[in-house]
């Protein structure tokens, strides 16, 4: 092991899983790998199917209390929570890091907008609404918790994508069962330890697999619920699972979001934002741009930029000042990636990167590819890393109809100057978010869902409070 402090395992942590209120031994110890380094950063607990049994037991049999809680107290505690979080965000900033790979400043700005997501939900209610009140009847609608949900959640946004389902499913009533991805448990786990002291028993527990349970926890009898993010083939199994007791589901699920280019924009000003979309977090985020389509006037110019940002981004470990990409967060994307270079080697010409680099940790330079077919595997299917296709268009409609080409719909961007213009095409995009001239804004207000088999269900916003209850009519003759 390495003397460096950043490649050193974390000294005097234990990372015990969360069952009805008590930290617990896992039946055995996964090991977690540092993605910057290659090396092991260090060991938690991982549960067996008898804990994972015993912490749906403990949901469920804090539900009846909890859902009897008041919401002004179930939101005193989420503030609390939020509190707490906030107290801890450096600690938490410095673990997200070396589990995931993202430079520190992202992380840390992770943890901030897992914090205001928190509040945010807070500030939410579950009014009673009258639908109907005359001299005949009156019909209320009640919006009541579920039971117990379970969150399931991916490795590229362990915190705040845990945050969108913990905070609204508490405040509407339920209980949970957490399982984070296996390559990121860390944040998870210590926000578990948080909650912990804040939360009643039972009410959150916490579980760590090695992608060995997912399967028993979605088709569980006991769980109402699943609130799941992640790859659409994983989606698939998470939905025929769940089928068997016609589980409640909302599935955000992968994307291959297309940014789309009008003619009148400033090419420099443009690419440098394209750049950020496609290499935020690596290009491991759902909603990245993974397909730019150029107009062919502005084709040259455009690679040209992408080229250029590129081959000036600092890429290196997080922890590193001054670094703006970090590594992939697993070898198993890595290897994803480098497979997905090499093909479009052979189907298009690489302009920038297209290499790993030196050293044990999972590198790759950010890669833009030109001249590349609508039918190649970079343009058709979802990279999920540091990997931007530019093809050309001469027909803006031919673009559009390419784009919407394929079984994503998560989201997608449309860069112009002209705004009325924009807006059009992007009211032709098959897809659930679409940014005119930004990417990425996701006010916690705002409803966020996928279409096509990028998902189904509303996160975030009102929408995605009330995907956490039964919408209960009450019909009542006067």
């Amino acid at each position: 092991m390495s003397a460096n402090p950043k490649d050193a395992p974390l000294a005097g942590h234990e990372f015990q899983l969360l069952i009805d209120g008590r930290l617990t031994a896992g039946a055995a110890l996964l090991e977690v790998i540092n993605p910057a380094t290659g090396k092991t950063l260090t060991h938690c607990a991982r549960a067996d199917k008898a804990q994972l049994d015993a912490a749906v037991a403990a949901a469920k049999r804090a539900f009846p209390a909890w859902s009897g809680t008041p919401i002004a107290e179930r939101r005193r505690m989420l503030l609390a929570i939020a509190e707490a979080l906030e107290a801890r965000s450096a600690e938490f900033a410095r673990l997200l890091t070396e589990e995931q790979g993202k430079p520190l400043a992202h992380a840390a700005g992770e943890i901030f907008g897992s914090v205001a997501m928190i509040r945010a939900f807070a500030a939410m209610d579950l009014p009673v609404k009258v639908l109907r009140d005359n001299a005949k009847e009156r019909i209320v609608q009640h919006h009541v918790p579920l039971g117990v949900v379970a969150a399931i959640t991916p490795w590229n946004f362990p915190l705040i994508l845990l945050m969108i389902k913990v905070a609204p499913a508490l405040l509407a009533g339920n209980t949970l069962v957490a399982k984070p991805a296996p390559t990121t448990p860390l944040t998870t786990l210590l926000f578990g330890q948080l909650c912990a002291k804040i939360l009643p028993r039972g009410v959150l527990n916490v579980i760590v697999d090695q992608n060995d349970l997912g399967g028993h926890l979605t088709q569980h009898p006991d769980v109402a619920k699943v609130a799941f993010t992640g790859s659409t083939a994983t989606g698939k199994k998470v939905m025929a699972s769940a089928s068997g007791t016609v589980k409640r589901l909302t599935l955000e699920l992968g994307g291959n979001d297309a940014a789309i280019v009008l003619d009148d924009v400033d090419v420099k000003e443009v690419a440098a934002k394209i750049f950020q979309g496609a290499m935020v977090n690596c290009g491991q985020v759902c909603l990245a741009i993974k397909r730019v389509y150029v107009p062919e006037s502005m084709y040259e110019a455009m690679c040209t930029e992408l080229a250029g940002l590129a081959q000036k981004a600092v890429v290196g470990n997080g922890l590193d000042a001054g670094t703006q990409i970090g590594p992939m967060q697993n070898k198993v994307q890595f290897e994803k990636v480098k497979e997905f270079i090499e093909d479009a080697r052979k189907h298009g010409k690489i302009i920038a990167g297209g290499k790993t680099l030196p050293g044990e940790g999972y590198f790759i330079a950010p890669t833009i590819v030109r001249d590349i077919a609508d039918d190649a595997r970079l343009v058709r299917e979802e990279q999920f890393g540091p990997v931007l296709p530019v093809l050309k268009y001469a027909d803006l409609d031919d673009a559009i109809a390419r784009a919407n080409g394929t079984e994503y719909g998560l989201g997608g961007t449309v860069w112009a100057k002209d705004s009325e213009r924009a807006y059009a095409v992007a009211r032709k995009i098959d897809s659930g978010t679409i940014w005119i001239n930004k990417h990425l804004e996701l006010p916690p207000d705002i409803p966020f869902a996928g279409a096509k088999q990028s998902g189904f269900g509303a996160e975030m916003g009102q929408e995605g409070l009330e995907e956490f209850t039964q919408s209960k009519i009450i019909n009542i003759s006067k």
